[in-house]
C-alpha cells in the first residue's frame, strides 16, 4: 500500500519534513517513492508547501495519507480540490 506522510530531518530539538510518497512498508525516514512538498514546524506560522498536482496525482492512483499528512493536505487546499474535482467528474460522467 502506498502511504502519503512525513519525513523527519533537520537537527536534534529542531525538526524539519519533508512530505513524501511512500511504501507503507518501509521505515519513516527510509525509502521513498517521490518527495511532493515539506512542513516545517519550527517557523512561526509553520510552513507548509506542498505539490497540489502531485498530490492530486498520488491520491487519485489510491495513496492514502496518514492522519498529520491528511491534516496538512487539508490545510493547503489539497483534499478540497480533489473532492472538486471527483465532483465534476461525477457530474460529467451523469450528463
Amino acid at each position: 500500500m502506498v502511504k502519503i506522510r512525513l519525513r523527519r530531518m533537520g537537527a536534534k530539538k529542531r525538526p524539519f519534513y519533508r512530505v513524501v510518497v511512500a511504501d507503507s512498508r518501509s521505515p519513516r525516514d527510509g525509502r521513498f517513492i517521490e518527495e511532493i512538498g515539506y512542513y516545517d514546524p519550527t517557523k512561526e506560522p509553520a510552513v507548509i508547501k506542498i505539490d497540489e498536482e502531485k498530490a492530486i496525482r498520488w491520491i487519485n492512483n489510491g495513496a492514502q495519507p496518514t492522519d498529520t499528512a491528511r491534516s496538512l493536505l487539508r490545510k493547503t487546499g489539497v483534499l478540497n480540490r480533489v473532492h472538486q474535482l471527483k465532483q465534476q467528474a461525477k457530474e460529467a460522467h451523469e450528463s
